[in-house]
């Protein structure tokens, strides 16, 4: 009676465990992101230290003094069930997207609410106008049967404003 080789062994064990280590990679994504949407533009001029767009919106003819990028809004769930809203201003540069800048969004902290979606105002693209638009639909009680909508706003010359919806 013959044996099998060991290096035949070797393969097919290591071959059966393959697929299993692919799984155990480490994810990109936080496992406590709960939603997360990119949405809107911004711009400015460099050097504007106040984070401000340009009011016109219009890119200026020394493009290199323009910085451009678009906005992030996700859910971060905490370890009581309710969730941080941040919203970041993500740069396209050349070595590719960096954030900007990064901010806790405290009018949905203070409210401990338990995040149940977050969508923007349109999935077609950018839009022709600086700004972002998105609603984040939360719960108070987490055993509300509904949830109710928030809208999270920031206009052409960069003020944010944070609201219930209004329809």
């Amino acid at each position: 009676m013959s044996r099998p080789y060991p290096a035949i062994i070797a393969l097919t064990a290591l071959l059966a465990v393959a697929p299993a280590a692919a799984a155990q990679e480490p994810s990109p994504l936080p496992a406590n992101v709960t939603f997360a949407v990119s949405t809107g533009y911004w711009e400015e001029q460099a050097g504007d230290e106040g984070g401000k767009q340009a009011a016109s919106g219009a890119a200026t003819p020394e493009a290199s003094a323009v910085r451009r990028g678009y906005y992030k809004l996700f859910s971060l769930r905490q370890p009581d069930g309710t969730a941080q809203i941040h919203l970041q201003r993500i740069e396209a540069t050349p070595e590719g997207p960096a954030i900007a800048s990064s901010t806790e969004l405290e009018e949905f902290s203070t409210m401990k609410a338990y995040v149940t979606d977050i969508r923007p105002e349109s999935s077609d693209g950018v839009k022709g106008q600086p700004g972002m638009f998105a609603t984040v639909h939360l719960k108070t009680d987490p055993q509300a049967a509904e949830s109710t909508a928030w809208t999270v706003l920031i206009d052409d010359i960069g003020e944010l404003t944070v609201e219930k919806a209004s329809n």
